[in-house]
């Protein structure tokens, strides 16, 4: 199992995947989201117009079925420390 104390374990994961679909990290995340969560829509903040734009290019990075679930796959073995969400 995968342990990381910091994300920079799950930030060279996707930039794994980036490469191999010619994409950046953040785009790698967000095509993961919109495959996942079909009825989401992700709402990043950025002023940056380079930043909007590469965003916005990440509905055009294409995850296959195979692509999402090696990921998932991946990410689900990465060890997450900290405080995620509430708790009731």
């Amino acid at each position: 199992m995968r342990r990381f104390r910091t994300p920079t374990g799950i930030v060279d994961l996707l930039k794994q995947y980036a490469e191999r679909k010619q994409a950046t990290p953040a785009q790698i995340s967000l095509a993961w989201m919109l495959h996942k969560y079909p009825n989401v829509v992700p709402i990043p903040g950025s002023k940056n117009k380079e930043r909007i734009i590469e965003n916005l290019d990440a509905s055009l990075v294409e995850l296959t079925d195979e692509d999402f679930r090696s990921l998932e796959d991946a990410l689900n073995k990465c060890k997450v420390y900290g405080h995620r969400g509430f708790s009731r």
